[in-house]
């Protein structure tokens, strides 16, 4: 590796940073895509067309997160053979992953289209916007496998401390995803089946440029067509990923639950959410890019057995994340009208939005410190109560809060929103409790 490739030695603000810049760019660029594909259904398309959207989103990003909690184990497991100096094993696990994720690919394209249907009604999405939601979501699952693909790419230069280029793979995406928008949407009106299709060709177009330029890179490890096979690495990718896929599944279908309360109080109530979503999903590329940077960090650390930088490192990156998450909670209280704007010119969706923005504020701060943790803890493969802090939150918390303050009588965006920093302020007592009994244990191993 090149030094600045290296996390176990040099300025840890400067090389956290230079890591996750890009890294943000790339999550950044990603949360472009539904929210350009809101933003130009919103202008060109139906109201049905937004919800349709909007549900169809949260149900693809439910698997979109799923597959990426297992690629980011293989983040993790490179990061740590580097830190061990063992080019082989980094090999085997690519190889390995390889052969996994391509029947992952297969089986979670077919469970989406044929559910499709079902998973509209699951949702709750209203009456108008059920063909919408199918549509879209059909489309999508058609193209699982770029998807997938561009994921498992990304998390391989992630892993080998390149956060440069999945930016780069990103970009192609995004530039495609809106041109393919504005010829499916604006011109030919195929509003949310058109957002679905830009999508698709988008994901297509990255994934088929990504191997056009990893075919001309010079790798740290040979990769052999023997190694492309069903080997011991897929447990350890399992044992890393299958906790954090897991985990993501039960709080992407929590938050699909919360989408579902929120869609029995109406059209406006579900398209201010659709829009709220949106900016909160930018709101959440801060505490997310911290902890893949982090959990790149840290691997290469817990391999070369430094665990006092790797717990720097976690200090750190809780610094940053959470000065910028002051601000962002800030705005989100005082200008949260201003920012549901740029989504849309109708005012009770606008007004809707910023309801649900003003009860999400102070998550901004919350998840700094939560996900830097996650990402640390990740790291050293303590994966099982990443996933157990995680549905603590969810089934203790964010969906029993969220389901009382939807039955009241008066029920508004605000009060069914508060449920979610709600859970994560119990989640940063659990992540604080746990990182002090793993500091202890050790201690008491090095003794």
């Amino acid at each position: 590796m090149s030094n600045s490739r290296d996390f176990t030695q040099g300025n840890i603000f400067k090389k956290l940073i230079s890591f996750m810049i890009p890294v943000l760019g790339a999550l950044f660029l990603q949360a472009m895509y539904g929210a350009v594909d809101i933003l130009i259904v919103s202008w060109f398309g139906s109201d049905a067309g937004i919800s349709g959207v909007s549900t169809g989103s949260n149900i693809t990003a439910t698997l979109t997160f799923t597959i990426s909690a297992f690629t980011m184990a293989v983040t993790v497991l490179i990061g740590q053979y580097l830190g061990e100096k063992n080019k082989e094993k980094v090999s085997k696990i690519i190889g390995g992953a390889i052969a996994f994720f391509a029947v992952v690919a297969v089986i979670v394209s077919l469970l989406t289209v044929i559910f499709a249907k079902d998973l509209a009604i699951l949702m709750k999405a209203p009456a108008e916007a059920v063909q919408t939601t199918i549509d879209y979501v059909v489309v999508c699952g058609c193209g699982f496998t770029f998807i997938i693909a561009y994921n498992f790419i990304s998390s391989i230069f992630r892993g080998l401390g390149n956060s440069k280029l999945p930016l780069l793979f990103v970009a192609i995406a995004c530039v495609v995803n809106i041109l393919g928008d504005l010829l499916f949407v604006a011109l030919l009106g195929l509003d949310a089946l058109g957002a679905a299709l830009a999508t698709v060709l988008a994901q297509a177009v990255s994934v088929i440029c990504s191997l056009i330029i990893l075919s001309k890179q010079e790798l740290p490890f040979e990769l052999k067509l023997k190694d492309i096979r069903f080997n011991k690495e897929i447990k350890k990718i399992i044992k890393v990923g299958g906790p954090m896929a897991f985990q993501e599944v039960m709080v992407s279908l929590s938050f699909m639950a919360l989408c579902a309360f929120i869609n029995a109080l109406g059209l406006d109530a579900s398209n201010g959410y659709g829009i709220a979503c949106k900016i909160t999903n930018f709101i959440l590329l801060i505490p997310s890019s911290l902890m893949q940077s982090i959990s790149a960090f840290v691997a290469q650390n817990v391999g070369a057995r430094n665990p006092k930088r790797a717990r720097q490192a976690l200090y750190t990156g809780m610094g940053i994340g959470v000065s910028i998450g002051v601000v962002i909670t800030v705005c989100s209280l005082f200008f949260g009208k201003y920012m549901a704007m740029i989504f849309s010119n109708d005012s009770v969706i606008i007004n809707q939005a910023s309801l649900y923005l003003k009860g999400f504020a102070v998550e901004a701060i919350f998840t700094a410190i939560i996900f830097p943790f996650m990402g640390y803890f990740s790291a050293h493969g303590k994966t099982n109560f990443v996933m157990a802090q995680s549905l603590a939150q969810t089934f203790i918390v964010r969906l029993p809060v969220a389901l009382i303050m939807s039955l009241q009588p008066n029920a508004t965006l605000y009060m069914i929103a508060l449920a979610v920093p709600l859970s994560s302020f119990f989640g940063i007592i659990l992540n604080v409790t746990y990182f002090r009994i793993f500091r202890k244990k050790a201690r008491l191993q090095e003794i």
